[in-house]
């Protein structure tokens, strides 16, 4: 009867303890993701601002669709929260969407290097970030699971794990890179 006295409680702290590791090791891989996409949301909006300084030599009567993209650049990279970003975000990549059509109406700004540089960078950084989006809501789903399974959602809360926001885009054509079709 004393062994059981004595085995029991370890073997309670031994489980708690490999329930806050397993879920600390989520959290953290969570955190680590939407890191990564944020990297990548930086890298568009450093590219934004060049994307509108090169068509604005072009388009100078468009400049109310350009003063729109950089307004949504600004209001993502002030965005509280995971559903606001996802919104400003979303925005932005409508704004890209439209500049490079503006491009169809300028053959010279379609010929120009600089636009043709930013114009891949571009592409190839919309891929990027829909990958990391990607894992990211991978590690969110895998995490809330683990955070919600028998016996771990008994002492998540307690302990302070709460349920993680996915980075949803409410627009499913958002969920692809812009398509540059028509574009050279």
């Amino acid at each position: 009867m004393q062994i059981v006295l004595i085995v029991v409680p370890i073997l309670l702290v031994v489980g708690l303890v490999l329930i806050y590791n397993g879920l600390v090791q989520m959290r953290l891989l969570t955190r680590n993701a939407w890191a990564d996409v944020e990297t990548m949301l930086q890298r568009r909006a450093e590219l934004v601002p060049n994307l509108v300084e090169t068509v604005k030599g072009f388009a100078t009567y468009e400049q109310s669709t350009l003063d729109r993209v950089l307004q949504a650049r600004n209001q993502a990279a002030e965005a509280s929260s995971i559903t606001s970003r996802a919104s400003a975000e979303r925005q932005v990549g409508a704004g890209v969407v439209s500049i490079l059509a503006l491009a169809e109406a300028y053959p010279d700004l379609k010929a120009g290097q600089a636009f043709l540089k930013l114009q891949e960078e571009l592409s190839q950084t919309e891929k990027l970030i829909a990958n990391a989006r990607q894992y990211y809501n991978a590690c969110v789903r895998d995490y809330n699971i683990r955070r919600e399974k028998f016996p771990n959602s008994l002492v998540a809360g307690q302990l302070g794990f709460a349920q993680a926001e996915f980075f949803e885009l409410d627009d499913p054509g958002q969920a692809t890179a812009p398509s540059l079709k028509g574009l050279p």
